[in-house]
């Protein structure tokens, strides 16, 4: 059995048909994605019948992302906010009208029962944004840091240019709970790099599908991936969040 991790989709169902082909995903992979399944392209309706459907084949951890909180609170209180309806919310609108599943039960369950974060039996953390507690991820004194922290990563990204003798007899602190953590939330397109990036002990998965990049699903045990064609490719008549 393998364990997959996958980034930010961002309503790029066609990118994760394409994934999970590319991986000959089957039934006894366990899959962790690792939220902002909505908000970007047209298909965020899709994609969550999809992955309610993944669900009843794999086992399959379902992480909370920024844009799952916007898009649970409207279809369960139908609440809105100009900042959701700018950065993708009116796409994820339009695609539960046009699918009909706007009243889907199992949709408004699919977003109430997603994690806020996950540890696996190796001490490996997967996380949509990140935490700043330095006392481990379970002691975050803030909830939305799981969705909306970026201190995690510049933290990797400093560590990694740090020696590397000096990090072993002082590591930072909120790395050294876990093995590796594995994020998504800050497109690694936006530092020119269209792969999973990994400083320190942190990987980052998100590459960038809600804008030009690519959806990415990685083998953690063999840091294998692979990836979709560029959404853009995909979606030639949209945006994204371009």
């Amino acid at each position: 059995m393998r364990t997959l991790v996958i980034g930010d989709i961002h309503g790029g169902y066609k990118a994760l048909l394409q994934v999970l082909d590319r991986a000959q995903v089957m039934p006894d992979d366990k899959l962790i994605f690792l939220g902002d399944y909505v908000d970007g392209w047209s298909e965020s309706a899709e994609t969550i019948e999809k992955l309610i459907e993944l669900s009843q084949s794999n086992t399959c951890v379902f992480i909370r992302g920024n844009h799952d909180l916007w898009c649970g609170l409207w279809l369960d209180k139908g609440a809105t906010n100009p900042i959701w309806l700018a950065h993708g919310g009116k796409e994820t609108i339009d695609s539960y009208i046009k699918s009909g599943w706007l009243t889907k039960d199992a949709h408004r369950a699919f977003f109430n029962n997603l994690w806020d974060y996950y540890l696996d039996k190796n001490n490996r953390l997967f996380v949509h944004a990140g935490f700043t507690s330095m006392y481990g991820v379970g002691r975050e004194e803030y909830e939305s840091n799981y969705y909306w922290d970026r201190t995690l990563w510049e933290a990797a990204l400093l560590a990694d240019n740090v020696d590397k003798e000096v990090l072993r007899v002082n590591p930072p602190s909120r790395f050294e709970h876990y093995s590796e953590i594995y994020i998504g939330h800050t497109p690694t397109t936006n530092y020119n790099k269209t792969t999973p990036m990994s400083p320190y002990n942190l990987r980052n998965i998100d590459t960038g599908a809600a804008f030009k990049g690519k959806l990415t699903i990685m083998d953690i045990d063999t840091k294998e991936f692979w990836q979709s064609d560029p959404l853009p490719s995909l979606y030639p008549t949209e945006k994204g969040r371009n």
